[in-house]
């Protein structure tokens, strides 16, 4: 249903990027942020935010505590875009801008998103700016696949950015399997200021859009990491739909988890900025193994969530999982894949 895209990822300045290699103990760390990069005016006096986030990342980095990877949402400016190679990942990757065409027919029941479009909710308007996506790695990115959703399939203000998915399959130093990492961020509720149900409709859409992307994109012999903003909130429709489809279909046997849940159910504890993400339901991580190499949860941590004062650097919390890769089998090569 979904339109696939390969491109080529681009390196970032050498003189910003880590001298050397960065080793790789098992252990790759996944950090998910809706940075807020809306083009003015609907956001305004964000550039000196942006520049506190690439300056803790660098900071970070100059630890060694870093993110392997970063999935960004609402990288729409040229300053939220400047963002990773400004931090120093040496992988930048972006999403489906404005112009990609989404793909695909209009199910059976879904002409009242069409037959009602207004213009004064910016459903009629066309791509104003893309998707947003960017996918930051510090190890080699061997293939891109992405997505645009159909024009259709979405409502109110959120028809104004061509929103869609981005799939990447990072090559990590070492005899490991490839492990792809997707990121997407589907339509909004409230923000989309149109009704509930005119919301819902598009969004039960994207998620099967999402679903059949990931399933046609993913080579299922790899381990898989879906991270980005779901926008699920406190609507149990839209977390049934998207938890059936994550369940059912983009998983082996359903063995699939997500970092909050997980951490829960592991008594892996949780800060005050995790447990104020997790109740807002809409930044989710899942993971699932690939069929030669297992995926474990070690720790999340909130590299970017209150400040002192209680502000924040954009309205959602930032934070990174870390998971633990273990090979089930001694690998001979690597597993030749779709990407």
């Amino acid at each position: 249903m979904g339109m696939l895209g390969a491109a080529a990822p681009t390196p970032s300045s050498p003189d910003l990027t880590p001298r050397l290699p960065l080793p790789f103990d098992g252990h790759l760390s996944v950090l998910t942020y809706n940075i807020h990069g809306l083009p003015w005016p609907v956001a305004r006096g964000r550039t000196q935010a942006f520049a506190q986030i690439v300056q803790h990342l660098r900071t970070m980095r100059e630890d060694g505590t870093q993110p392997h990877i970063i999935v960004l949402q609402e990288a729409f400016t040229t300053d939220a875009r400047a963002i990773g190679r400004a931090a120093g990942y040496r992988y930048v990757v972006e999403g489906p801008g404005a112009q990609m065409p989404g793909q695909g027919n209009l199910p059976s029941g879904s002409h009242a998103l069409t037959d009602a479009a207004a213009w004064y909710h910016g459903e009629t308007l066309g791509k104003y700016v893309g998707s947003g996506l960017q996918i930051l790695s510090d190890y080699p990115i061997a293939g891109v696949r992405k997505m645009a959703f159909p024009a259709f399939a979405c409502a109110g203000f959120d028809c104004l950015a061509n929103k869609g998915a981005l799939l990447v399959s990072v090559a990590l130093p070492g005899q490991w399997d490839r492990v792809d990492i997707v990121t997407t961020h589907l339509n909004s509720r409230r923000a989309s200021r149109v009704q509930d149900d005119r919301s819902l409709a598009a969004y039960r859409l994207q998620v099967d859009y999402l679903t059949n992307f990931i399933t046609s994109a993913h080579d299922p012999s790899r381990p898989l990491i879906v991270a980005g903003d779901f926008n699920v909130g406190s609507v149990p429709a839209r977390k049934q739909m998207l938890l059936s489809r994550a369940q059912s279909r983009w998983c082996q046997d359903g063995d699939i988890d997500d970092a909050y849940g997980e951490a829960a159910r592991r008594g892996i504890a949780l800060s005050a900025d995790a447990r104020f993400s997790r109740k807002r339901a809409r930044d989710w991580q899942f993971f699932t193994p690939g069929r030669r190499t297992d995926l474990e949860l070690s720790s999340i941590d909130v590299p970017f969530g209150h400040e002192p004062d209680g502000t924040m650097l954009s309205d959602h919390v930032g934070y990174s999982a870390t998971y633990q890769l273990r090979n089930r089998q001694p690998l001979t090569r690597i597993a030749p894949g779709r990407v």
